[in-house]
């Protein structure tokens, strides 16, 4: 109960995303391939959210850091509820992938 008070008040520790990607993480942008077009972080995986179901094959390891993205950080939110429903165990929601290069840079 604690838990879930400290992360609905944002007192919950922050994550690092520098380091997850230090420690071999990856960035997956869930937006459609003509909004990574329009501008995206160098080195992320464009999988849209609508196929990530059929593409979770390509992330072999399950306790690898993945940051999830998008243009608000709603799809991305639910990116990470597929991955972690798939049994994926180090996945963030990185919210908007601007505020996310923000945070990395």
């Amino acid at each position: 109960m604690l838990d879930m008070l400290k992360k609905l008040f944002g007192t919950a520790p922050r994550v690092n995303y520098r380091e997850l990607l230090e420690n071999n993480g990856i960035i997956v942008d869930v937006r459609t391939k003509n909004e990574y077009a329009m501008g995206h972080i160098k080195g992320s995986r464009n999988i849209p959210l609508n196929s990530l179901p059929n593409n979770l094959g390509k992330f072999k390891k399950k306790d690898q850091p993945i940051i999830t993205c998008c243009a608000s950080g709603m799809r991305s939110g639910t990116a990470r509820r597929i991955f972690k429903d798939q049994g994926y165990t180090n996945v963030h929601n990185g919210g908007s992938w601007r505020g996310l290069y923000k945070k990395i840079s």
